[in-house]
């Protein structure tokens, strides 16, 4: 069987490489119109960074895995194409800023029915509004060559940084299908491919309008714990509570859990705040105002974070951060990948840089992202690959990212470089606090008290 994934970005390239690997039988091709992308792809230097990803495309490349432009003839040529081009928020016209902008999801689904011949299942992997799949049948149910298109749901779940874990043992793999004879033999034709290596009591069908809401409905339950938890930091500072005992106290209702109870800067990544935004929208759609009030305050909690964060800075540097070198420690938006789309770091970077700091960014491997997030102001930041020189000088420290490389970092080093009194804004909860106090540095947690030498 021909299968084609259509889009070589975070999903398609980490998916695909990993049905490879399960699935030597089968032809996986993957396209995307950027050349620079697909040479990347076939070299050493993937462009992406995943934990354990390189092992698993030298493993299946050349033998079943294979990456090209040839967006037409590979089309032509599969069974199964696999969809996942980029959904980004619409920053024009309509819905602007909350809906989906999906333009070059209908550009795909035009080009499918331009070149297919014979019959194909196209399973949409991008994160989509609920009812997509109608729009992307009609248009391929609107030839006239005869050919058989059954649009099915598979919605990603898995997690930067452990995403080859994800994808190796799934919590579920969810696909919906219609409920026909033609929508349900495609959906086992899904099903055998996942059956390879999943197990089957994980594996879930559903019809499809159930697929696509789900996927938007999971990352706005994780996003809300995560803006929950960091309202609670708020109030935790004030009452000298600690988020981090309330967090686990929480965490232990068996019917809450633990996870996604760490507080911190916010959540950042392609996902959390456009499918948010996406469901706020869609909500609006419906009529629904008050369920999209609801959830449109989940961003603005994780807004709100990054904002406080960046006020507790200039309100413990003697109210103003004019002059003064501050070193953000990590862009990316989490460890484990060099991902920094709606990384937190960004907006506090912009909030410094207009209260006129001097901001200089290290990160193991998030700095060439960096640079492009900030082209517009990259004049007046530094950009520092060793984390000594960054705090060379340097006023604060702001941990932005959870590196575990951040750990066993020599502070003492650091804080005979920095200016004095040292400060340290832990935005991720990260390190060893009280170790850093006795250092000298004056420690600024999320959500506990302070662990100053200023009286």
């Amino acid at each position: 069987m021909k299968i084609l994934c259509i889009g070589a970005g975070y999903v398609g390239g980490p998916t695909m490489a990993m049905i490879a690997r399960k699935c030597p039988q089968h032809e996986i091709t993957v396209v995307d119109i950027n050349q620079a992308r697909i040479d990347a792809w076939e070299s050493d230097s993937l462009p992406i960074y995943e934990p354990g990803l390189d092992e698993v495309v030298r493993e299946c490349r050349g033998r079943n895995l294979f990456f090209s432009t040839d967006i037409d003839a590979n089309i032509a040529a599969a069974d199964i194409i696999f969809v996942s081009v980029n959904t980004p928020t619409k920053t024009y016209g309509q819905g602007a800023g909350k809906a989906a902008d999906l333009q070059y999801w209908e550009k795909t689904a035009r080009q499918i029915l331009e070149h297919s011949a014979h019959d194909k299942i196209v399973v949409e992997k991008s994160t989509l509004p609920v009812r997509t799949a109608a729009a992307m049948q009609r248009i391929l149910d609107s030839g006239s060559g005869g050919v058989h298109f059954e649009v099915l749901s598979n919605p990603e779940f898995l997690a930067e940084g452990t995403a080859i874990s994800d994808l190796e043992s799934p919590d579920r793999v969810l696909i919906g299908g219609h409920q026909t004879e033609p929508g349900q033999k495609a959906v086992q034709c899904l099903v055998d491919i996942y059956a390879e290596w999943v197990p089957p009591d994980r594996i879930l069908t559903t019809n499809v309008w159930s697929s696509e809401l789900s996927k938007l409905a999971a990352n706005a339950f994780l996003a809300q714990r995560v803006s929950s938890i960091n309202s609670l930091s708020a109030l935790c500072e004030a009452t000298e509570a600690d988020v981090t005992e309330v967090a686990r106290a929480i965490g232990m209702d068996s019917r809450i859990g633990s996870k996604f109870l760490n507080a911190g800067v916010g959540f950042g990544g392609s996902c959390f705040k456009k499918d948010i935004l996406n469901l706020v929208y869609l909500c609006e759609s419906y009529g629904l105002n008050e369920v999209a009030d609801y959830w449109r305050q989940v961003v603005t909690i994780n807004d709100y974070q990054q904002d406080r964060f960046v006020g507790q800075m200039i309100s413990r540097m003697f109210n103003t951060v004019a002059g003064k070198r501050i070193a953000l420690f990590g862009f990316a938006f989490k460890a484990d990948t060099g991902d920094t789309r709606e990384s937190p770091a960004i907006r506090v970077a912009r909030q410094l840089v207009e209260e006129q700091a001097e901001v200089v960014i290290t990160d193991p491997q998030a700095l060439d992202n960096a640079r492009r997030d900030l082209a517009d102001i990259a004049d007046v930041i530094q950009f520092e690959e060793d984390p000594y020189k960054a705090a060379a000088s340097a006023h604060a420290i702001a941990v932005m990212t959870e590196w575990p490389c951040y750990e066993t970092l020599d502070f003492d080093r650091i804080h005979s470089l920095m200016v004095k009194p040292a400060f340290l804004f832990d935005g991720r909860n990260h390190l060893n606090h009280v170790a850093l106090h006795t250092k000298g540095f004056n420690v600024y947690p999320i959500g506990k008290a302070p662990l100053t030498h200023l009286g």
